[in-house]
């Protein structure tokens, strides 16, 4: 059964931007298994993280640190989750994610789905 649906997108060189005006953004929101990724990936990262807050109904309290999303090579990425994303997750009865990112001319972007 699924449980929710996210989609972000994000311009890449926008994002960056924000991240150089504001140098601890980065460690805000991203783990360190996060951090030293090229700009794509990390606005990829971004976007997947806004996906599982969208798919998770977007609650007040999600932390950016709980949620890490992981290459996989020749595999989709994988999420791990701890913390209040863990815990929100648990609450809907998410038990697994489909996550899929992409970043091409410029766009990050990533979408999610939360299955139950």
């Amino acid at each position: 059964m699924i449980i929710g649906v996210g989609i972000d997108v994000v311009d890449v060189d926008r994002f960056m931007a924000a991240l150089e005006r504001t140098p601890r953004l980065r460690e805000k929101l991203f783990t360190p298994a996060e951090r030293d990724l090229p700009p794509s990936s990390l606005a990829a990262r971004f976007a997947a993280k806004e996906a599982i807050a969208k798919a998770l109904g977007a609650p007040d309290g999600l932390r950016w640190h709980d949620a890490t999303v992981h290459r996989v090579v020749g595999g989709p990425p994988e999420v791990e989750l701890v913390g209040t994303v863990a815990a929100r997750a648990d609450e809907l009865g998410v038990r697994h994610w489909h996550l899929t990112i992409s970043h091409d001319a410029g766009i990050s972007s990533a979408m999610v789905i939360a299955e139950g």
